[in-house]
């Protein structure tokens, strides 16, 4: 069942329940950023209305600047804007940035713990049409292993909002990394989220989990439908939403890991170096446990509509119920 504590969409699993862009919410929370702080700032590579930056624009055309196509320099830009006491956000395809300019990033940002918030828009293989070369699968990689740079990926607009006013705040560099594609509202606006906090979306009517699933991004929505499915079977799950990948909650990733004692981890990136990665070398480190790892593996992207890419790489609904039957019937 939904966590009741939580206050989740109740028609989540309904054919008429609401969908919205991730990268929607994004532009809501940066406005609202803006109307909170007149030092928040806005930069674009050439892609404001597609990263939903238009929203400031409108409202703040002073605050705002167009690069152009400079990912380079829209980052080292946002820097120096940073060292002057503003609190930039600097968006573009996340194939771009980070993608393009992960060297600038590192050295004029993470190095000189500049507070700016690099935002990646049309993460993952759900920019569809657009195809490989513009289908982010390793940016989660590159931005949580560098230095002072927070990594979050919210599950649904609402959350996306909510991430990007929490970033305002903070004083740390930060990567948001966000979907292109509708998904379904998963949470509400009385839904808690925080930097670093984990929360369980999805309980067992009755009991303890067999098993906990892990997702973060757009994912989160299949991982439910699945958990949903196994409980109508008999298999009894957690679902845990990580949308802060880094900070990571090693508490709670733990809690999961001790009660259910085994683990899946659902992310639309590579399996090699992302959330699942992250959450590995925790239970590695404190509670070792069988695991399987839902993502891409080792492949690019292709061209298709997303529903056929991610049935073809096999990170939806049914490969998720797959890798929760399978891990069950692995020995601790």
């Amino acid at each position: 069942m939904l966590n009741p504590k939580l206050k989740l969409n109740p028609k989540i699993f309904n054919a008429d329940c609401e969908q919205v862009a991730i990268r929607k919410g994004f532009g809501q929370g940066l406005t609202l950023s803006g109307e909170a702080d007149k030092n928040v700032v806005a930069l674009c590579a050439d892609l404001t209305e597609s990263t939903q930056m238009h929203f400031f624009k409108e409202k703040f055309p002073e605050r705002f600047v167009e690069v152009g196509v400079a990912e380079q320099n829209l980052v080292t830009v946002a820097s120096g804007m940073a060292a002057m006491g503003k609190i930039p956000f600097c968006s573009s395809y996340a194939m771009f940035s980070p993608g393009r300019n992960w060297e600038q990033i590192r050295t004029t940002i993470a190095y000189n713990d500049r507070k700016v918030v690099i935002v990646g828009s049309h993460a993952g293989i759900s920019v569809g049409p657009d195809g490989g070369t513009h289908q982010a699968l390793e940016d989660i990689a590159l931005m949580r292993v560098m230095p002072n740079m927070d990594v979050v990926s919210p599950c649904d607009a609402i959350e996306a909002k909510k991430a990007t006013l929490a970033l305002a705040k903070t004083s740390r560099p930060a990567y948001l990394r966000l979907a292109r594609e509708k998904t379904p509202i998963i949470t509400t606006d009385e839904t808690p989220f925080n930097i670093g906090k984990a929360e369980i979306y999805w309980l067992p009517d009755v009991g303890f989990a067999q098993a906990g699933i892990i997702a973060t991004g757009s994912l989160m929505y299949f991982a439910l439908l699945a958990a949903k499915e196994l409980e109508e079977e008999g298999i009894k799950t957690k679902v845990m939403n990580l949308s802060s990948i880094k900070p990571l909650d090693a508490n709670a990733i733990l809690a999961l890991a001790k009660e259910a004692k085994k683990i899946v981890t659902v992310e639309e990136h590579q399996v090699a170096g992302g959330m699942g990665s992250a959450v590995s070398e925790v239970l590695a480190q404190n509670f070792p446990v069988p695991i399987e790892f839902i993502g891409v593996q080792d492949k690019f992207g292709q061209s298709g509509t997303p529903a056929e890419l991610v049935e073809h790489y096999e990170i939806g609904k049914d490969a998720i119920k797959r890798a929760v039957k399978k891990i069950l019937s692995k020995k601790n």
